[in-house]
């Protein structure tokens, strides 16, 4: 069942671990198929290096194995509250990156101090509060703050990216990532300048619609 997804999201996840973005069994990347809303996502526990696109497990939008033998990932049912709610997306990726989770972890929003930021993320990245682990009350966090923008972080957790594709959701948070990684960096430099919104905005539509082929 919906192979070339199963084969994708597996793909996908290998970057993860190649961005240095997750370790051991940690993060997961999700994706869901538009024409039946299933969704495939990570096994739980499995070891990054011991992942196929076989194993790869398809769930319904109420949690239900829809077909695969082992469990979805613990954080699915936070992954199912984001795709409930936006009907744009068909990707949600969740790591827990050293340097962005470094920002979670004081519960501080990653500021708009980079040119990358207003093209990719369209200004700075939020920060959530504290949601439990396990249910869906970090997908509803995520719904609550995200915004606009692709990325949300959330205090004392991690990182959670959105995309209207599985790539799309995996390359926002190695963005993520590479940014706060510059951003601490600057900070513990001095004082970097935010950029003024006006230019945030003219940036990220020029980005949009004319950057690539």
């Amino acid at each position: 069942m919906l192979t070339a997804l199963r084969e994708e999201v597996y793909r996908l996840h290998l970057e993860l671990p190649r961005h240095n973005l997750v370790v051991w069994t940690s993060g997961n990347v999700s994706g869901r198929d538009p024409a039946t809303g299933l969704i495939v996502i990570k096994p739980s526990g499995v070891r990054y290096e011991d992942l196929t696109a076989e194993n790869m497990v398809v769930v319904d939008l109420a949690g239900r194995v829809v077909d695969g033998s082992l469990k979805p990932s613990s954080d699915t049912l936070s992954h199912l509250v984001v795709y409930r709610a936006r009907a744009d997306l068909n990707g949600v990726v969740h790591t827990h990156s050293t340097f962005a989770t470094a920002f979670a972890a004081l519960g501080r929003p990653i500021p708009a101090y980079l040119t990358a930021m207003s093209d990719e993320f369209g200004g700075p990245i939020p920060c959530a509060g504290y949601a439990k682990v396990g249910g869906e009350e970090i997908g509803r966090a995520v719904v609550e703050g995200i915004g606009a923008g692709p990325a949300i972080l959330l205090q004392n957790h991690g990182v959670f990216t959105v995309g209207s594709s599985p790539e799309g959701a995996v390359k926002a948070a190695v963005m993520v990532e590479d940014v706060a990684r510059t951003v601490y960096f600057a900070v513990s430099m001095g004082q970097p300048r935010e950029i003024p919104p006006e230019e945030i905005e003219r940036a990220h539509r020029r980005y949009v619609e004319e950057y690539g082929q």
